[in-house]
């Protein structure tokens, strides 16, 4: 699945995946970098998703008027 079209409950549990790995005393130093480096895309993504959410959020105010948060 491309990263674009992962959702952020997706994106978590691949990030769940690599920190196990990531906390296995056998993983060698250049795998441990590139899950390094293939975690931080992945929270990466998950903020640019938490963002798009953001800016799409309505917010009512005391008025009863809807207002963009």
């Amino acid at each position: 699945m491309a990263k674009k079209n992962l959702s952020i409950e997706e994106a978590f549990d691949n990030l769940d995946t690599i920190l196990e790995q990531l906390e296995d005393r056998d993983i060698t130093l250049e795998n441990s970098f590139k899950l390094y480096h293939k975690g931080m895309e992945l929270l990466k993504h998950c903020n640019e998703k938490i963002d798009t959410v953001e800016k799409q959020m309505l917010q009512i105010d005391d008025n009863g008027e809807i207002n963009e948060f």
